[in-house]
């Protein structure tokens, strides 16, 4: 399992991957789950993977090879918009299942996948897509800022509460990585390094880039007051009403 969100706001996207992979409590290794594909001053694009990570690998790496060395055809270094570097990815995506899917599901292996694929071209907006594991996608929007892929439940209420498209790019970022340290309190499927992007808006620069390793001090800090910050909410929310009041009916 892993966890990966990306995130659409008007100053530009933040993105965020862990980087644990398990196929079982005694088999777990570490494998970057984002890939960028750039060229200077043009464009800037960002993919997020999940599920099977033959599957992940395999589509990425045909996507990277078309993008060095296809002649003749759209790449992500040719495309004119996000939407179609989305469907080279999506149908990518999808050979790779129609191949290798089906010997998969045999074996009992899941073999679901899927990416987030966000960034901007010269000429348009950022944009943010979430391509399914059968190659279709789906564009983010203002009502909809924010996708999320692997394991999502714990980070999303976090998210749900504080992602809103005005919040600055490091704001977001903060939030982010919160959505990531209540994840790993809860799943430890999910784990260290973790990988932060902000692209700002019109920028086509990856500078600023973290990674995050399991002793990072400013992250320890962050889980911290998000910790005690809930802790002092909690004790400072409207209590219970008295036992024995007439309002405590179906409260036992």
């Amino acid at each position: 399992m892993t966890y990966c969100a990306a995130l659409k706001l008007e100053k530009g996207l933040v993105f965020g991957s862990d980087s644990r992979t398990n196929a079982g409590v005694d088999d777990i290794a570490t494998f970057r789950k984002m890939k960028i594909f750039e060229k200077s001053g043009e464009r800037v694009l960002v993919v997020l993977s999940s599920g099977n990570l033959s599957i992940t690998q395999a589509a990425l790496t045909m996507v990277e090879q078309r993008f060095h060395h296809w002649e003749g055809g759209e790449t992500l270094l040719s495309t004119p918009s996000l939407f179609d570097a989305a469907r080279i990815l999506g149908e990518t995506l999808r050979d790779v299942q129609l191949r290798e899917g089906p010997y998969l599901v045999q074996n009992n292996i899941d073999a679901n996948a899927s990416f987030l694929l966000g960034g901007q071209i010269q000429g348009e907006e950022p944009r943010l897509f979430r391509v399914y594991s059968q190659g279709n996608f789906i564009e983010a929007t203002w009502e909809t800022p924010y996708f999320q892929i692997g394991e999502t439940k714990y980070g999303k209420p976090i998210l749900d509460r504080v992602i809103t498209s005005d919040l600055s790019l490091m704001d977001a970022a903060k939030s982010l990585l919160v959505s990531f340290d209540s994840t790993m309190r809860s799943n430890i499927s999910v784990g260290f390094p973790i990988d932060i992007l902000c692209l700002e808006k019109d920028a086509f620069s990856t500078r600023l880039r973290w990674t995050i390793e399991e002793d990072d001090p400013l992250f320890r800090i962050l889980g911290r007051e998000w910790s005690e910050g809930l802790k002092h909410l909690a004790a400072g929310l409207t209590g219970l009403p008295p036992p024995g009041s007439g309002r405590d009916r179906g409260l036992s």
